[in-house]
């Protein structure tokens, strides 16, 4: 006999659906400033977008203020006040000093947040040289905090752009042919050498290449604590369309690292059906057709920066699961619980268990999606996916219990996403003591020399 439930429960019948942990999206920027504009997409049309995608939960990246973290951090707390899901912060680092790691501290010990990004790319603005990096390392240890990186070399990028210029590529193909992937091979393997130097765990966002994916899988099979994390546009897409005779068509596409010739996709699908990379983000940061036209005449100046946190789950599904390369508990894991454990926020979130937060969706894997511009929740007026097509589709979303998504219909109420705090040290740091004592004591060092008399 069926339970018997009151009056005031809703009943949602999912006979022949899976029922899931709601997704977390491990890497947004909502209502980003970059590049000289502000992404479309704030707090509550972002969040609202990926209601409508079955995500429930995002990890935004906060930046500093005037080199204030704190600062930072309270800007992206206002921005933050027309949530209408659950989210957290990374926080990116950009200068060094005392004070920055001071601060590292007080976000660690008292905001909840337990990651730190470095960009090793866009010279002249976010790009953080090696030295900045070690430090960093060195207090993400000490912390508990988890380094993130942008793994790109800048100073090279810097170059091959310069050398597209003069070579009078101007337009969105040369976003592409600037930045190769030697160059996020290289400052993938760099950043990798320099955690294992520091003896700390590295995630290594938006991987786009296979040569990064490669540098991942060795380091990982040496037994260091590497996280690699593909994004949906990496997954799916070729670059291709960046060769597009209509601009706005090829600069829609333009995101760094950029998406790279096919081949690549279906590797980093391998890599992630593997094992090698565990799980998936979005790098959701939408500029608009009027927005991206800045680089009309100069590649350079387009803002970087593509869509995904709506259509994430779906595309996962179909690219993923309905291809036989993983299993649903797998895509639950890539999509979800993977996220929430890295970031030491499991079992509260990334599961159904007693006591965890009631974010959860119901999939229909009989259903049907199709992506179109004119239907999606983002503010933007392009949509890198638009048009395709695919299996499954989230046919119910509820956050924190409430019911959000039902019938195609969005019910996000602004304000009511709350801030998730994150504690540090993770599953990640489990060893780490005992790897450094058994370091110290390899060390046969110092040796006690005897003193020759004279």
């Amino acid at each position: 006999m069926p339970k018997q439930v009151g009056d005031e429960v809703a009943v949602i019948d999912a006979t022949g659906k899976y029922v899931m942990p709601g997704g977390i999206d491990p890497h947004t920027h909502l209502d980003a400033e970059f590049m000289g504009t502000v992404a479309v997409d704030d707090f509550f049309s972002g969040q609202a977008a990926a209601l409508a995608g079955g995500t429930t939960m995002h990890i935004d990246f906060a930046h500093p203020v005037n080199g204030s973290l704190m600062a930072g951090f309270e800007a992206y707390d206002k921005k933050a006040k027309k949530s209408c899901m659950d989210y957290g912060f990374h926080m990116v680092i950009t200068n060094w000093d005392e004070s920055v790691s001071r601060e590292m501290e007080i976000m660690v010990k008292e905001k909840g947040i337990n990651s730190f990004k470095f960009f090793m790319a866009y010279k002249g603005s976010f790009m953080i040289n090696d030295e900045l990096l070690l430090q960093g390392l060195k207090r993400c240890k000490s912390l508990g905090a988890l380094a993130m990186v942008h793994a790109e070399n800048g100073d090279a990028v810097y170059e091959g752009q310069k050398r597209m210029i003069e070579l009078g590529i101007t337009g969105p193909e040369g976003h592409a042919l600037s930045r190769p992937p030697v160059l996020e091979g290289e400052a993938t393997a760099r950043a990798i050498r320099l955690a294992s130097f520091v003896n700390t765990p590295i995630y290594v966002v938006h991987v786009m290449s296979i040569e990064a994916m490669e540098e991942i899988a060795k380091a990982r099979k040496s037994g260091q604590k590497v996280i690699g994390e593909p994004v949906v546009s990496g997954l799916v897409l070729d670059d291709s369309v960046l060769w597009d005779p209509d601009f706005i068509t090829a600069a829609k596409y333009v995101m760094s690292p950029p998406i790279r010739e096919s081949g690549n996709n279906k590797a980093l699908q391998a890599a992630l059906s593997t094992g090698l990379l565990q799980l998936v983000g979005t790098d959701h940061c939408t500029f608009n057709s009027t927005q991206k036209a800045f680089g009309i005449d100069d590649f350079r100046k387009i803002p970087n920066g593509v869509n995904g946190i709506e259509e994430r789950m779906h595309l996962v599904w179909d690219t993923m699961v309905e291809s036989g390369q993983v299993s649903i508990s797998d895509y639950v894991r890539i999509t979800s619980t993977e996220c929430a454990k890295i970031f030491n926020i499991y079992p509260r979130k990334g599961a159904i268990l007693a006591g965890s937060d009631a974010d959860i969706i119901i999939f229909n894997p009989n259903s049907s999606f199709e992506i179109s511009v004119s239907s999606h929740h983002s503010r933007t007026d392009t949509n890198v996916y638009d048009g395709r097509k695919g299996k499954g589709k989230v046919e119910v979303t509820i956050a924190g219990g409430r019911v959000v998504w039902q019938d195609d219909e969005l019910k996000a109420v602004p304000g009511s996403g709350k801030y998730i705090q994150m504690p540090p040290f993770s599953y990640l740091f489990n060893g780490i003591g005992k790897a450094d004592a058994k370091f110290l004591s390899s060390l046969k060092a110092p040796v006690n020399r005897f003193k020759s008399a004279t």
